[in-house]
């Protein structure tokens, strides 16, 4: 299950209190006021004792975020800082996440690209490689594994990977983007069927050589993040 305490935090800045005050006067241990501020699960008894503290009842203090996807934060040199990030919250200034792009290769020299589904809330419909966020617990290894099976239905295997460079990215097209981006590519010549992905993120899926890739691109219906492709991914130039 997880929660938030967002709510906590904004009672006790209405009520003029820090959360050193609020430990001291509910008489909370410094290891759980840790927990709640990681947004960790904490007994109903220290539940119970806020309450009482700020006069307030549970669902003023805290609240269930279903399904919702948990990120481990990282400082610009990539060490943890040992906090959560619910995903779709504002990151913090000095909190950065891991992404991956997969890009998965076949003994052609082709690539697997996908077509984002319709109901993708960025980029609907437009072509890109396997790729997505690390979520807590996780190292970028597993995390482009996971990717590539839940988005392609592809089980690809740890050795056949290698990761091709790392970039933190702050700010994109004027938005802020707070990440730690790594870029692996993986061999692969086994089966590829949308019916063994776990969700409905991608619509279609081809393997394209760069030529094919380009054009894409060219007429933008290629992720326009992705342009590092051609210089760092496939260094083959075009004639």
């Amino acid at each position: 299950m997880a929660v938030s305490y967002k709510r906590l935090w904004k009672l006790l800045v209405d009520k003029e209190m820090s959360k050193s005050d609020l430990r001291k006067k509910a008489e909370i241990a410094p290891n759980t006021m840790t927990k709640l501020r990681r947004d960790e699960e904490v007994s109903l008894t220290i539940l119970s004792k806020i309450c009482k503290t700020l006069h307030a009842d549970f669902g003023d203090i805290i609240e269930y975020v279903p399904d919702a996807e948990i990120w481990d934060l990282y400082n610009e040199s990539r060490e943890l800082l040992g906090r959560d990030h619910v995903r779709g919250e504002q990151l913090p200034i000095d909190g950065y996440h891991l992404v991956v792009s997969v890009w998965i290769r076949n003994s052609k020299g082709e690539y697997l690209i996908s077509q984002r589904s319709a109901n993708r809330p960025t980029h609907p419909l437009m072509w890109e490689c396997v790729g997505g966020s690390v979520v807590k617990g996780e190292d970028s290894l597993q995390g482009a594994i996971r990717e590539a099976k839940e988005e392609v239905g592809v089980d690809l295997s740890p050795e056949d990977g290698q990761m091709l460079f790392t970039k933190t990215r702050k700010i994109i097209n004027g938005k802020i983007f707070n990440d730690i981006m790594d870029v692996w590519l993986f061999e692969y010549d086994g089966e590829v069927d949308l019916r063994n992905a776990t969700t409905d993120e991608v619509t279609q899926v081809a393997w394209m050589n760069r030529e094919q890739i380009k054009e894409l691109f060219d007429d933008n219906m290629f992720v326009n993040t992705l342009e590092y492709f051609f210089t760092e991914v496939d260094n083959n130039r075009i004639n």
